[in-house]
């Protein structure tokens, strides 16, 4: 960054000697990372999935962790024999940078997806990355509280449902590292007293907007997964797998509607 240079090059000329210009601009990125800010939110931008994203003040960073998220739903349509060249649909709800939305859709060719946000900054994040991944043809975005103004797909519903939603309790974000808690947005973090009320406000609108042979994958905390089951089944999805994480805790619940 300092040099304004690809990584690459600058790996490949050691012999290059820094200008005044390039060394202020060196100590100024040293000391943001010093002052804790995360490095996605110094460079704008964070891998996930193998596919670059622009980060901002607006949005999570990508953790490597909710790629399991990706891979329980591919998992999915491969096990169940489904085409992953079908036109399926996918919706995304609290979308953010829409690195879950567009990874999927980077591995399902024929699948189109909506991803959901509150956050009108968020939602414009999201679609450049769309734009820069060449994915906008098939990923739309609207500004939506949950599923408040989301209405069904032309044709019927949606075949996958997937969401990172906000699950961190009040009492716990004292303990939050200094990279979430000073610089990633409070909205996409705060789950409420017991870090559960994004869950019952999303329950609802999945029962509602999921293919009867539809799945849904939620992200949650490591002890939510229980809790989070039993908010399902009240609205008549019930928890099929609880996929683990890098760290082998619990990550993402898969959920069915119940017949």
């Amino acid at each position: 960054l300092a040099l304004g240079w690809e990584q690459g090059r600058g790996l490949s000329h050691p012999e290059h000697s820094l200008s005044p210009e390039q060394h202020q601009a060196l100590d100024t990125l040293v000391a943001r990372r010093e002052a804790r800010e995360p490095m996605a939110a110094i460079t704008g931008q964070c891998e996930f999935w193998s596919l670059d994203f622009t980060v901002t003040k607006d949005v999570l960073v990508p953790r490597p962790d909710s790629e399991t998220l990706v891979e329980a739903a591919l998992a999915f349509l491969t096990n169940s024999g489904k085409d992953r060249d079908a036109e399926l649909e996918i919706i995304d709800f609290g979308t953010g940078t829409g690195c879950l939305l567009l990874a999927l859709l980077s591995e399902l060719p024929r699948a189109r997806g909506l991803g959901v946000d509150l956050s009108e900054a968020a939602l414009d994040v999201a679609a450049g990355n769309a734009g820069r991944l060449n994915l906008d043809g098939r990923a739309r975005f609207q500004r939506s509280d949950w599923d408040g103004d989301v209405d069904a797909v032309e044709g019927g519903r949606f075949d996958l449902a997937v969401a990172n939603p906000p699950y961190i309790a009040d009492k716990d974000f004292a303990r939050l590292e200094p990279e979430i808690a000073r610089y990633e947005p409070r909205l996409a973090l705060s789950g409420g007293a017991d870090g559960l009320d994004c869950y019952q406000k999303l329950a609802p609108g999945l029962s509602r907007l999921l293919k009867p042979e539809g799945r849904t994958y939620l992200e949650i905390g490591a002890t939510q997964a229980d809790a989070v089951s039993r908010i399902l089944r009240r609205h008549e999805l019930e928890t099929v797998c609880i996929h683990k994480d890098l760290s082998g805790l619990p990550r993402v619940i898969e959920a069915a509607k119940e017949f």
